[in-house]
């Protein structure tokens, strides 16, 4: 095991290097292009045995890797934004073919106008696409979150994104260990599908399906989902035992006694960390809830954390236009059912990029402190 100072980007192409990918499909998007590039610069120089497919779009990219899956072997590709909107159609076709490619998305803000900068509405935009989504908050998670994707999106038979900010991750170097390849080899077999593309032995793939049996199957991708929730959190103990870090489906920090609960993703949720600290310093009883796992979404561990709270405050760094900020109203629909349940104070953060800062967040504990009625919407930094 070696540790090395490197973007997030690299991150993930050391996560897919370790995991042994069979095939890459690249199709350059700032802030991505670092992710395929150093894979292309890994397969030039023989540090990585895979095919590495130059395509015209992401599009293009995904239904690449897609064939690649489906032929039974270890796939994946990188992208951002617009690149993973232009993926929207084959993104549901590799869920329906039940394809365990997994993906790097770099959290990029969506055009017109441009921007090349952090926000989490891209990704959160294709959470009905039945692909599972991990939001890391640091480049060791990034790396870690590749390797665990494939190990269970292999046995659950669900595609996986893994999520990193814009440049706030992509482009800023932390130290991260790279495991030895043995290490991860023990950790994470090859990958072995019964149905696959085999000219020896015919199946029919992605065909006709009438009403009588639809439904069915979009049931079964469902309690897929629905046993990775498990089977996330007994494969991060796994982990944990092979490299000494372990990731669950949420990580939860001085929630136990905690009046005012925040809950937030990615690197939103690091800077939360700090604040929570110096409240507590102060005497405040505040606490965090980072969603590390947004697909499956974890209720019941939702539900259990949050519940006890006098207040809980969702931070957003994306909108749903005419709704709102998105996981806030995840947590809403985790907590309908829950008697008595805490009001919820939805603040909308740091959209195109924006920085979100201690102060900023020690602020929305202040704003919320002593109330008893929530707020569905509060706009946090807009000029106007």
């Amino acid at each position: 095991m070696k540790r090395m100072a490197i973007v997030g980007n690299h991150a993930l192409s050391f996560g897919a290097m370790l995991s042994r990918v069979q095939v890459i499909a690249a199709y350059p998007i700032t802030p991505q292009t670092q992710v395929v590039e150093l894979l292309s610069e890994m397969c030039a120089d023989g540090t990585l045995k895979a095919e590495f497919i130059k395509v015209e779009s992401e599009h293009s990219a995904m239904a690449a890797t897609m064939g690649a899956s489906a032929s039974g072997v270890r796939a994946f590709t990188a992208t951002s934004s617009q690149g993973l909107a232009l993926m929207h159609e084959v993104l549901h076709w590799v869920t329906g073919a039940r394809l365990p490619v997994v993906m790097g998305n770099i959290n990029r803000a969506f055009g017109p106008p441009w921007s090349i900068w952090s926000e989490q509405t891209d990704s959160l935009s294709q959470r009905d696409t039945g692909w599972m989504q991990i939001y890391a908050q640091d480049n060791q998670e990034v790396l870690d979150s590749v390797i665990l994707a494939y190990k269970v999106s292999e046995q659950v038979l669900l595609p996986t994104m893994v999520v990193l900010d814009a440049f706030f991750l992509s482009h800023t170097s932390e130290p991260v260990e790279i495991p030895d390849q043995e290490m991860v080899d023990e950790f994470l077999p090859p990958y072995k599908n019964e149905y696959i593309l085999n000219p020896d032995e015919p199946h029919a793939f992605g065909g006709l399906t009438n009403p009588d049996w639809y439904m069915e199957l979009r049931y079964k991708i469902h309690k897929a989902h629905e046993e990775a929730l498990d089977l996330i959190e007994k494969e991060g103990k796994e982990f944990e035992k092979h490299f000494g870090r372990y990731y669950g489906l949420v990580d939860p920090y001085k929630v136990d006694d905690a009046e005012t609960i925040l809950v937030a993703v990615s690197t939103a949720a690091s800077t939360a960390r700090y604040a929570v600290d110096i409240l507590r310093e102060q005497g405040k009883k505040v606490g965090l809830l980072r969603i590390r796992v947004f697909r499956p979404f974890p209720y019941q561990k939702i539900k259990d954390i949050l519940s006890n709270a006098k207040r809980v405050i969702v931070l957003d760094r994306n909108l749903s236009p005419g709704s709102g900020g998105i996981i806030a109203s995840e947590v809403r629909g985790a907590l309908t059912n829950v008697k008595n349940h805490p009001p919820v104070f939805s603040y909308i953060m740091g959209l195109g990029g924006r920085d979100i800062t201690t102060k900023q967040i020690i602020e929305l504990f202040h704003e919320v402190e002593g109330k008893d009625e929530g707020q569905d919407i509060i706009w946090k930094g807009v000029k106007l």
